[in-house]
């Protein structure tokens, strides 16, 4: 049976997968074809059920739970930190309101929590690489920074306004939860168990075989040096990665309750593992 497996083209998502799609773990039931594409398309055609596993944002989950569940394996976290909201020159929060902000999808976590931290702003969707130099353009007046540049923003000169992932922590008392892995549910029985046992053991894998991974995931790492991409691997790929828990699943939770409460998600969804 072939399971296509649709994730982002970034380091950490490679670094997670590497060891399947190098062939270094294998099963007797499944073959697996890799599919790379920006998240908030992977969003998209994660509501049309196209991908059997597929890379979400956790913002997502709402719009397509009738189609995936979520994999215990494979998150996205960032604990303490997380997206970053920048500017060309020193400014708050508060100094936004109103104002426009690039950001790289409205379907990207990113996106919802920005709009949880800071209701009144206009959003400018652009490419999720191309968010700083709308502002450059001044066709924004901030940008929402995803994926690695989170690392590099300063060498353009951009000032940090907030970082998300700091605020989420701070108020809430939890990491924020930012991309998943989802499983279509259709995929049931043993290739379910198959599916996540080989998830699990890619990313376990990887972290046992780091160099040798992250000289793979580097190839997706966007013009980073070395040790930045070494940093934002380990900042994406961790303890949570490899397991959910207990906490992410309330973590998630918590993030699109408060979704629903802004009136940004229209319905609750229980969210909804299989580990």
């Amino acid at each position: 049976m072939e399971i296509v497996c649709a994730h982002s083209p970034d380091s950490d998502d490679a670094y997670m997968f590497y060891a399947l799609a190098t062939r270094k773990i294998r099963s007797p039931l499944l073959q697996f074809r890799h599919v790379l594409e920006d998240i908030e398309s992977l969003n998209k055609k994660a509501m049309a059920g196209v991908y059997e596993i597929t890379a979400i944002s956790y913002h997502a989950y709402p719009y397509l739970a009738d189609k995936y569940v979520l994999m215990a394996s494979g998150s996205s976290i960032g604990d303490n930190y997380g997206p970053m909201l920048v500017a060309a020159s020193p400014m708050s929060v508060e100094d936004l309101a109103g104002k426009r902000i690039a950001i790289p999808g409205k379907l990207t976590t990113a996106y919802l929590a920005l709009r949880i931290m800071q209701p009144d702003f206009e959003p400018v969707v652009v490419a999720f690489d191309h968010v700083l130099d709308a502002v450059k353009e001044k066709i924004a007046d901030a940008a929402l920074v995803i994926h690695e540049a989170q690392l590099t923003y300063s060498k353009g000169g951009f000032h940090l306004v907030a970082d998300l992932g700091k605020w989420f922590r701070k108020t809430y008392d939890l990491p924020l939860p930012l991309g998943a892995n989802a499983l279509r549910r259709d995929i049931t029985g043993n290739a379910r168990t198959e599916c996540c046992r080989l998830m699990r053991e890619s990313i376990t894998y990887a972290l046992e075989h780091h160099e040798e991974a992250l000289n793979y995931a580097m190839q997706f790492a966007r013009d980073l040096e070395h040790p930045l991409a070494e940093k934002f691997v380990g900042m994406y790929v961790n303890h949570y990665t490899v397991d959910a828990g207990e906490i992410i699943p309330r973590a998630a939770q918590k993030l699109l309750d408060l979704g629903v409460e802004a009136g940004i998600i229209p319905n609750r969804v229980e969210v909804e593992f299989v580990p």
